[in-house]
């Protein structure tokens, strides 16, 4: 089914997800055993993603501290696990360490500045060394969940962490915070005017035969059908269904809930005229087992395709993204998304760009945090109830589950991505957001001989930009939609690119701004 088209330069501040290289899939370990004096192992991963991530932020504080650390600290107080500053190393230069004209007044201004905040912001200081330089290591401390959202007390407002900055919370981004302050059972509620001629009655019969044959001295002992749907939780006394039940179960949930459906689109190929927004876009509707059967229709036509040649000799169609994976993900986001009132016009989005594949759904993680995702056999469910129907509902197509809850979907993204040489994928929880990333083959870094001084000091962002621009020139709206990132991360790839001549700027003043490429310095004599 056909929706809006979807708008690429928003993915940044609204997923999160801009600038994002692969990276472990796991929170850094040093945020949980105490700052170490010896930070090089965080310093390698800063240099090898080529910027900040989305639980540190370094800063040069050569000046003093940066005004900017203000919305910092709120927005990593308000990030799952909290996050850590650094002060005294340049992001430009490649994260090398900076003179600090006086560490110890840097420190006592970094705690009054914890205090002006609404709950005050923990934080765990210390010093430590990079090539031999003093640093300072600033660990932010998660705000209690009953507190939250950490707000800047002079002005009121409240962060949240980005993957290239720190973002102002919209009305509908507070409103997250506020409810997670209590336990979620909204999906134990009855829908409104909902009867139970409002199931499937397909999707009820299988349902009800897999928990008489799965669960046959528990809940399928009860012989009476409408029973056991009350016991289960499908429906409330007098057949009235349940939110759980009309998601999982109903002929159309979309009739009271019209943004529990998946948002998918592929980014426009190169090819596609300029008027080309997205292709393969469709909005995806029904109950659970549906949806999941038609958002894998999708990928299968989606997907880029390659014939591979096993080593028995058969030949094979396969994806780009092993389809396993895109099961467990959208299952995932199916099943965990937040149902409070706040989230009612959100929607589980999937993005297919040139270079990764992005699933995302409103609320972050509920009794799990990010590093133990697939490490911990840990079933931790937001929608208890939700979980607890589709553990026995059936796909209509296949007859496969729905999900699992054996903590094993995780462990089974990462292994069929590793089956297909993949990067692992990257977890990003904003506490009020999930989003999961799958990356395409990391392009291999020149060798020695083949890389110059300038390209060796370019970030990721910046090699990107780089790459796309032309010698006609490109607009920051241009190079944000066909990069997927946001305008201010193309602003500040190209800054760093004109500061290196690689870039120059035309236009400004009443004209279109455009940007022009400059190639590489062949030798020392500077760019061509």
């Amino acid at each position: 089914m056909p929706g809006a088209a979807a708008d690429f330069s928003r993915l940044g501040p609204d997923l999160g997800v801009s600038n994002i290289t692969p990276t472990p899939n796991v929170t850094a370990p040093w945020l949980h055993l105490g700052v170490p004096r010896d930070v090089s192992q965080l310093i390698d991963h800063l240099r090898r993603s080529g910027g900040d991530t989305t639980d540190v932020e370094v800063k040069s504080a050569a000046g003093g501290l940066p005004a900017s650390l203000t919305a910092t600290l709120s927005a990593l107080a308000n990030q799952p696990g909290g996050g850590t500053v650094i002060l005294g190393l340049d992001e430009q230069a490649g994260f090398r360490p900076v003179r600090l004209p006086d560490p110890q007044v840097l420190k006592q201004g970094l705690a009054a500045k914890a205090r002006a905040f609404t709950p005050p912001v923990r934080l765990t200081i210390d010093d430590a060394e990079v090539d031999g330089t003093a640093v300072i290591v600033a660990q932010v401390h998660e705000c209690d969940r009953s507190a939250k959202p950490c707000r800047v007390a002079a002005t009121g407002t409240a962060y949240l962490r980005g993957y290239d900055g720190d973002y102002a919370l919209s009305d509908l981004d507070e409103q997250g915070f506020l409810a997670a302050r209590q336990p979620p059972l909204f999906d134990r509620s009855p829908v409104e005017d909902a009867t139970i001629d409002d199931l499937d009655a397909e999707l009820v019969d299988a349902y009800l035969s897999a928990v008489r044959d799965r669960d046959p001295l528990g809940l399928g002992r009860f012989p009476d059908d409408d029973e056991l749907l009350r016991r289960a939780g499908v429906t409330r006394d007098g057949g009235q269904p349940t939110v759980a039940g009309i998601l999982a179960l109903g002929v159309h949930p979309q009739q009271w809930f019209p943004r529990y459906v998946i948002q998918a689109a592929a980014q426009r190929l190169p090819t596609d005229s300029a008027a080309t927004r997205a292709r393969n876009q469709v909005v995806i509707s029904g109950p659970i087992p549906r949806m999941l059967d038609a958002a894998l229709l999708w990928a299968r036509r989606t997907f880029d395709t390659a014939i591979v040649a096993e080593p028995d000799g058969s030949v094979h169609d396969r994806p780009s993204y092993p389809l396993v994976a895109f099961r467990e993900l959208v299952a995932n986001a199916l099943v965990h998304r937040d149902l409070d009132h706040w989230s009612a016009g959100l929607a589980v989005e999937v993005r297919l760009l040139r270079d990764r594949l992005i699933v995302a759904n409103p609320g972050g993680l509920y009794g799990i945090t990010v590093d133990r995702l697939g490490r911990d056999a840990v079933t931790s469910a937001r929608n208890a109830r939700l979980v607890a129907i589709c553990q026995h509902v059936r796909s209509p197509e296949t007859g496969a589950r729905v999900i699992e809850a054996l903590a094993s979907g995780i462990p089974t993204v990462t292994e069929s991505l590793a089956d297909q040489g993949l990067p692992p994928a990257h977890y990003i929880d904003s506490g009020i957001r999930f989003t999961v990333v799958l990356h395409q083959h990391a392009t291999a870094p020149p060798g020695p001989a083949e890389r110059t001084t300038a390209e060796t000091s370019l970030g990721i962002t910046e090699r990107r930009v780089h790459q796309a621009l032309t010698q006609n020139g490109k607009t920051v709206r241009e190079l944000s939609e066909e990069l997927a990132l946001s305008a201010p991360s193309i602003r500040k790839a190209l800054r760093g690119l004109r500061d290196r001549g690689l870039a120059t700027q035309s236009g400004g003043r009443g004209r279109i701004t455009l940007y022009q490429r400059k190639e590489f310095p062949a030798g020392p004599g500077g760019p061509r």
